[in-house]
């Protein structure tokens, strides 16, 4: 199972903003300059998050994005699927996706676990902890010294 640049970097630059929002609206140039993520591409990921209700925009000089809602209640399973849709490893587990071998397959007992476990992570997961695991890796990084 891949996952792609949307979800990968959707979810860095939304962390990004959470950390930095505090300060006001975040500009797109900021958080893709921080997160070395093509400002254009980022630009699409965040219309889509917008348009989904987990982004607010200000317009103006010094306009840029925020979070519509508290970190802390966004889920990252959220951004995964506003993003790439729903998780879905094999078609096995699609909810379109009709097998008549469903009920013999030992594989299929296999990728409803794997699903399981994805989701679980994904749902337990919100924006929130994205944000405090980023800031403390940031400061043992910055707390280094080499001699």
């Amino acid at each position: 199972m891949k996952i792609s640049t949307k979800s990968r970097y959707g979810i860095r630059a939304l962390y990004d903003l959470a950390v930095h929002q505090a300060d006001g609206p975040v500009q797109l140039r900021d958080i893709a300059k921080r997160q070395n993520i093509s400002e254009k591409y980022l630009e699409q990921l965040m219309a889509r998050l917008k348009t989904h209700g987990l982004l607010n925009s200000v317009r103006g000089p010094h306009g840029g994005y925020l979070l519509a809602k508290p970190a802390s209640s966004i889920k990252i399973i959220e951004i995964f699927e506003i993003l790439e849709g729903p998780i879905e490893p094999v078609p096995c587990n699609a909810a379109h996706f009709h097998c008549q071998n469903t009920s013999l397959c030992a594989a299929n007992d296999l990728w409803e676990k794997l699903l399981s476990s994805v989701r679980d992570i994904l749902e337990s997961t919100t924006l929130a902890d994205m944000a405090a695991l980023h800031q403390n890796k940031q400061s043992q990084w910055t707390n280094m010294y080499h001699i």
